[in-house]
């Protein structure tokens, strides 16, 4: 059995080389490799951050919907009074979700809390802004293709000019 030639460390390069670095097309072709390692790595990443905004805006879009409705529902079923007589019978803002709602059926209108907290619009820019502002609001009054906020709060959508994986805008969803 032949053994491989070994050559001792420098030998073989360029006569400019030094024996124990590398030369710059070596460094060149480590850093590219790098680079595409790191850029194939930063895609799913970042997909999958987007996936969980996703899934937390859905989540909160979910309770805060739910939440009117319920509002609506009690209203109707008189536990809620309403401040007038042309009132839609649903709340007049979001903060009332969570701020508690007196229980008209009970004495002394024990408070009626449908939500423990606003949630935070997961797409909205400005961490500093209170959870509540995050939100765009559609009163009853308002038609559907140009919400617009009113005397009560029938809808609620994402302030985000984002778009969702699934190709839908996120103040359509």
């Amino acid at each position: 059995m032949t053994r491989p030639l070994r050559l001792p460390l420098g030998q073989g390069r360029g006569a400019s080389a030094s024996a124990d670095g590398f030369t710059l097309v070596e460094l060149v072709a480590a850093l590219a490799i790098l680079a595409v390692l790191s850029a194939v790595s930063i895609t799913p990443i970042k997909m999958e951050r987007q996936r969980a905004k996703e899934r937390e805006l859905r989540v909160a879009l979910t309770q805060i919907r739910e939440s009117l409705d319920a509002y609506k529902r009690m209203s109707d079923e008189k536990r809620i009074a309403l401040a007038s007589v042309e009132a839609s019978g649903y709340p007049p803002s979001l903060e009332v979700l969570a701020q508690g709602i007196p229980d008209a059926t009970k004495p002394g209108g024990a408070p009626i809390y449908l939500l423990r907290r606003i949630p935070r619009d997961p797409f909205h820019p400005d961490p500093d802004l209170p959870a509540v502002r995050t939100w765009g609001v559609r009163s009853y009054a308002s038609p559907h293709e140009r919400p617009q906020p009113g005397a009560d709060v029938f809808d609620v959508y994402s302030l985000s000019q984002g778009v969702g994986l699934n190709g839908q805008p996120y103040r359509q969803w």
